[in-house]
């Protein structure tokens, strides 16, 4: 039916700005990063990440494992060469461990999108945000210190990943903003987040892969920035972004992924189907004649439940009905 497959499609789409079909990005499915810390355990039964910082999830997180509330990893900056130490990965197999990752995956047909943790979100994950912000604004050389320290070890496990994991993003991930406004302003992203992130970029583009970014909230005030590191993909773009704005602006350098008001009550269970599905149509409707968009689109609520189950169904089904052929069908 279609020339092009998902993973054609979609580089397509960055390269272009226009897809064949509209793409339907798959924020999970399409995610490739290493298993190989999940096994380790704290004493007291939380998975703890590759640096030791107690990590656990829930229904409200969609999956996600975020810092056990009140552990603390890292509570003085200042301190943080007696606290922080470096995974040794030097001794992993790292063919065998992609093999065991990507089990499963359609890496032919499909895209693989490679990640890193961001520079941010790891000094939130280790201080938690108070203090990792504090620490941001009063002692920005020691935290310029432990990123610098800490890229050493991200850049080769990069090299592993654009090695082994046959990848053709690269994603920066780093929640930098709230809903409503970046939690730092460019000037302290520019000087303690940038440099590092853009290391990473460097040595993605130089492999031959594109560069997404990963950051919730309304992080619109750092796209510039993320253009110049080489960022063509973003997600989930949230709603608080002025997206038309960005989509105009920035038409042919930088797609987005997202648009979607998933904390707003069109996502809720209770919303009745009619208005969920006309809600849908209307979301495609405002943001696919822009180009350089991808449809991602769900409700909120317990995978397990039925009537999530049924609403993600109905999503998924506008989308193939209506969304997935509107360039066909709407001439471009």
């Amino acid at each position: 039916m279609y020339k092009l497959t998902e993973k054609e499609n979609l580089l397509r789409l960055l390269e272009t700005g226009y897809p064949e079909y509209l793409p339907e990005y798959d924020f999970f499915g399409w995610g490739a990063g290493t298993t190989m810390f999940r096994d380790q355990k704290s004493p007291d039964g939380y998975i703890v990440d590759e640096f030791g910082v107690e990590m656990t999830t829930s229904e409200a997180s969609m999956g996600g494992y975020m810092p056990v509330p009140g552990r603390i990893f890292l509570k003085d900056i200042r301190k943080w060469r007696d606290v922080v130490k470096l995974p040794d990965i030097s001794h992993v197999d790292w063919e065998r461990q992609a093999e065991k990752d990507m089990k499963g995956k359609d890496w032919v047909t499909k895209p693989v999108i490679v990640h890193n943790l961001g520079y941010f979100m790891l000094l939130m994950n280790m201080m938690g945000f108070v203090d990792g912000l504090c620490a941001m604004e009063e002692e920005p050389e020691e935290v310029y210190a432990l990123f610098d320290y800490v890229s050493g070890y991200f850049l080769e496990k990069e090299k592993a990943l654009l090695k082994y994991y046959h990848g053709d993003i690269y994603e920066l991930a780093d929640d930098t903003a709230a809903m409503q406004f970046p939690f730092i302003s460019t000037e302290t992203y520019r000087k303690l987040v940038k440099p590092f992130a853009q290391r990473e970029a460097e040595l993605a583009l130089n492999a031959g892969l594109k560069i997404g970014m990963h950051d919730c909230g309304k992080c619109e005030s750092f796209i510039d920035d993320w253009i110049d590191m080489g960022v063509s993909l973003w997600e989930p773009a949230q709603v608080g972004n002025d997206l038309l704005a960005v989509q105009k602006k920035y038409h042919g350098k930088l797609a987005f992924a997202g648009g979607w008001d998933n904390q707003g009550r069109i996502s809720f269970p209770e919303t009745p189907d009619e208005e969920l599905a006309q809600a849908v149509r209307d979301y495609i409707d405002r943001y696919a004649p822009g180009g350089g968009f991808c449809f991602m689109a769900g409700v909120v609520g317990s995978k397990d439940e039925e009537v999530h189950k049924r609403k993600t169904a109905l999503v998924k089904q506008i989308y193939l009905d209506y969304g997935r052929d509107w360039y066909k069908n709407h001439g471009g």
